[in-house]
């Protein structure tokens, strides 16, 4: 690569950062991992009002959100023209989508290993591969301290730490195999199902069956909540839950390729 390609790559990455809420330095974060917190009194496990409208969330629910788990509400109004934007590219939709197909086995296989809705995934996917930050992918990116999240699915080294595959306070060599693992897109999709099963735990949801929006309103208000504490952003939810009527992304996921038939003369 160029060095000319590498400083427009490192100059994008800080362009984006400008637009990004701030966060505590990785280390910080690493040497003061939450609790692991049970969120009963948000009453995600079933008993929601069925009139509710499962977006929005209490103050007292964001309270308790913003306490335990970190989150830090709304994105910033320059951040989210930028994402809306970004939704309107017919070119970087398609890249994406390619992507994704990509990663459809193995998307597949973890949802099923874990009770998660491949969907629910998908939709995740999709949002943060459409609108990552360019050149983040790269190693020398990825090493330099410059970004916090890595992969398709935009995820930390924290979340290796919560799902104990590294140790709490890891060393400078296990920090570098951490993010070369989270670079690759299998890991990445593994670590983001074993994080919403994680976060279902958590939540007191039933970790042994896939969340549906569709079934009632209890579910959509757990996918809300979970999507929110994977970005910390509140107005991610609503583009994760309609990104999983996307009837691109359904057909994408659920229908199967067949090999046309080939008559004999």
């Amino acid at each position: 690569m160029s060095d000319l390609l590498r400083r427009s790559a490192v100059l994008g990455i800080a362009i984006a950062a400008l637009c990004s809420p701030i966060r505590s330095p990785e280390h910080q974060v690493l040497s003061a991992l939450p609790d692991s917190p049970s969120l009963h009194e948000l009453d995600l496990s079933g008993s929601a009002d069925s009139t509710a409208d499962p977006l929005q969330f209490s103050p007292a629910e964001l309270e308790q959100l913003e306490r335990r788990f970190g989150v830090h509400g709304p994105q910033h109004q320059l951040a989210q023209l930028v994402t809306r934007g970004m939704d309107r590219i017919e070119p970087v939709r398609n890249n994406t989508l390619s992507q994704l197909r990509q990663l459809k086995p193995v998307i597949l296989r973890q949802c099923r290993l874990q009770e998660v809705n491949p969907m629910l995934v998908t939709a995740i996917l999709f949002d943060e591969i459409q609108h990552s930050k360019p050149g983040e992918g790269l190693p020398f990116i990825a090493h330099s301290g410059l970004v916090r999240t890595l992969g398709p699915a935009q995820l930390g080294i924290t979340e290796l730490i919560h799902q104990n595959r590294l140790p709490e306070q890891p060393s400078v060599l296990e920090v570098k195999w951490a993010r070369n693992q989270l670079l690759n897109p299998a890991f990445n999709v593994e670590v983001l199902v074993g994080k919403i099963h994680r976060l279902k735990g958590e939540l007191g949801l039933r970790t042994d069956q896939p969340l549906n929006a569709s079934r009632s309103v209890d579910d959509a208000k757990a996918i809300a909540t979970l999507t929110y504490l994977h970005n910390g952003k509140l107005d991610y939810p609503q583009r994760v839950l309609s990104y999983m009527q996307d009837p691109a992304l359904h057909g994408l996921i659920y229908s199967s390729r067949r090999s046309r038939l080939t008559t004999l003369i």
